[in-house]
């Protein structure tokens, strides 16, 4: 993990993978529901059973923080990273489900100076999340302030 991670650092075109993928039990998907995003869906398996989706699924958000997660451990950010005014074009493109492995990549979009603050600047990023058989389940579009060296 490149915990030293500056503006300078970054470059069009770069892509991190994460190194390993996080399968998500029955347990995690409800035990996350019940406390962020308690729907039928995500915690009442007989419920979920008669939804469109035919069974419990994990909430979007939960595959968004650990798609993160492993991806700040791969090293897309570091030290530098002041954090973020937003992400856009937020997508969940198929279901996960109990026993799915999902596995993330970001791609750096853009890289430039800020205008206003000549410490830092702005980083743009795909970031892309997929099963255990290479199918995208969500992306997102995000925008990282990112410190440059001192």
């Amino acid at each position: 993990m490149n915990r030293e991670r500056y503006l300078e650092d970054y470059t069009v075109g770069e892509i991190v993978r994460a190194e390993t993928g996080v399968t998500l039990t029955e347990s995690e998907i409800i035990d996350f529901a019940f406390r962020y995003d308690p729907q039928p869906i995500h915690i009442d398996k007989p419920a979920a059973e008669h939804s469109p989706y035919g069974g419990l699924i994990a909430s979007g958000w939960q595959v968004a923080v650990v798609a993160f997660r492993t991806l700040v451990e791969a090293g897309a950010l570091g030290r530098g990273s002041a954090g973020s005014p937003g992400a856009d074009q937020v997508r969940w493109h198929r279901p996960v489900r109990p026993g799915d492995t999902i596995t993330g990549e970001v791609e750096v979009t853009g890289v430039r100076d800020s205008r206003s603050k000549p410490d830092r600047g702005v980083v743009t990023m795909d970031w892309r999340v997929t099963n255990q058989r290479g199918e995208r389940v969500m992306s997102w579009q995000g925008t990282q302030i990112v410190m440059k060296r001192q």
